[in-house]
């Protein structure tokens, strides 16, 4: 049998690259430790809810048509509420993506007149549009409600003053992003979202709180319908899906903001009673069960690629031994061809379309072109290996996912092979680099 080295090398892994991982994983085995025993605690917590919502076999089988009395989907989205600790919860194949599920929650909950409030600075890119930050066809502004936005302060802390100043009468919602999305800021704890609803909810409190949960789901053992939030949103097709999910959004939340939600994605008094499931409820379930290790996986590899990375001197966010809080890690390479052949190398990595070469194009939704390595069994999917970033300063990638660990480990070692092979880096750098991992060993 030939040895794991040889065949890492036969997938064009040079034994320097491959030793500079092997002596970065001897400082990581607590960490990992630490990761394996949320996962366990968010894998039981899956099931009792699986168990305590009476899933059977009869909850796999899908509905067509108007899909009434689905009991697969009803179940299904009684176990996200247990799950997320809300009141009820809205799990669609309708809902495409993230930025869809964040849009319905938006516009289903804000009327002509009402102001919404983003206490965390800028969001992700493709809400700008729905959001009329750029103009676009059909975005909030259109249908008049107004949008405030309260920067982070420069340490990331919350602009707890401004955000109190910029609470009006008609602020009826805020969005508070959990992930750093294209921004080198921290991502923001479940205790730390907790203590900024609860200063919201001290200002004003009616204002509807509403969590993008792209990224962090499972990734600490509480949500943040644990700590208050009214709405708690995200993609079958991150973290929640756990790779099997070929598509689909959640919304958990109050029952007032989820029927609203299914009254905006389906129509006014049909709401959740219709929604065909269309025969994909066992992705549904078996990638929700399967979620909990499936972030675990990706989590060390983010860990992974920040001590690699960070050793060679690249900045990244968050660091290789801060708490995580999503499985997005971003490392700054301040050149556009530094993002684009970390994402080569990470789709060089993929089980399909590994042949392909990612090049930066003018995608829909954002205002730079953006390079991306999704080589995914689910086109798409985050919560695989895959890697993206904006071909704009500070020319940052971000990095997530991997269904397992191991392939997460290659990809990062691929990614970092590709940087030498095309010069972005230098064998030398690489040994450098090694050099300091053996002074902090000992």
């Amino acid at each position: 049998m030939e040895s794991l080295q040889h065949l890492y090398q036969t997938l064009g892994i040079t034994p320097l690259i491959y030793e500079y991982g092997e002596h970065a994983l001897t400082l990581l085995s607590p960490r990992f430790s630490e990761i394996d025993a949320r996962a366990e605690y968010n894998q039981l917590k899956v099931l009792r809810a699986m168990q305590q919502n009476r899933v059977s076999e009869a909850c796999l089988l899908g509905t067509t048509g108007y899909g009434y009395n689905d009991l697969g989907r009803d179940t299904l989205e009684a176990v996200y509420a247990s799950v997320f600790h809300t009141q009820d919860a809205l799990v669609r194949p309708q809902i495409t993506c993230g930025t869809h599920a964040l849009a319905l929650a938006l516009m289903s909950n804000l009327r002509p007149g009402d102001e919404l409030l983003s206490p965390v600075g800028k969001p992700y890119d493709t809400l700008e549009e729905v959001i009329g930050i750029r103009p676009s066809r059909g975005s909030l502004a259109e249908y008049g409600i107004t949008y405030r936005q309260v920067d982070l302060l420069p340490d990331g802390s919350f602009d707890y003053d401004k955000i109190r100043e910029n609470i009006r009468e008609n602020t009826r919602l805020a969005t508070i992003q959990r992930s750093k999305g294209y921004q080198t800021r921290p991502t923001l704890s479940v205790e730390r979202i907790g203590e900024l609803i609860a200063f919201l909810k001290s200002c004003k409190s009616d204002l509807i709180c509403m969590v993008d949960n792209c990224y962090g789901e499972f990734v600490e053992t509480i949500e943040p319908g644990d700590v208050g939030a009214d709405m708690v949103v995200g993609s079958l097709i991150k973290n929640p899906g756990g790779g099997l999910a070929p598509i689909g959004g959640y919304i958990a939340g109050t029952k007032e903001c989820v029927e609203n939600a299914a009254r905006r994605l389906t129509s006014p008094g049909l709401g959740k009673e219709v929604g065909a499931s269309l025969g994909i409820l066992s992705a549904f379930y078996q990638g929700l069960f399967l979620a909990p290790t499936v972030t675990a996986g990706a989590l060390k590899g983010a860990i992974f690629a920040a001590n690699l990375y960070e050793n060679l001197g690249f900045p990244v966010i968050p660091n290789g031994r801060e708490p995580r809080y999503d499985i997005i890690q971003a490392v700054t390479f301040g050149t556009p061809q530094g993002v684009t052949a970390f994402c080569q190398g990470i789709q060089a990595a993929a089980p399909v379309d590994s042949f392909v070469t990612p090049e930066p194009w003018d995608m829909p939704g954002y205002d730079a072109p953006v390079v991306m390595a999704a080589g995914a069994f689910v086109s798409g999917s985050s919560i695989e290996l895959s890697a993206d970033g904006p071909i704009k300063p500070p020319y940052a990638v971000y990095f997530q996912g991997g269904l397992t660990w191991q392939h997460a480990k290659f990809g990062i070692l691929k990614s970092l092979q590709t940087l030498v092979d095309k010069g972005v880096l230098t064998e030398k750098d690489v040994e450098r680099a090694q050099q300091n991992l053996r002074k902090s060993a000992r």
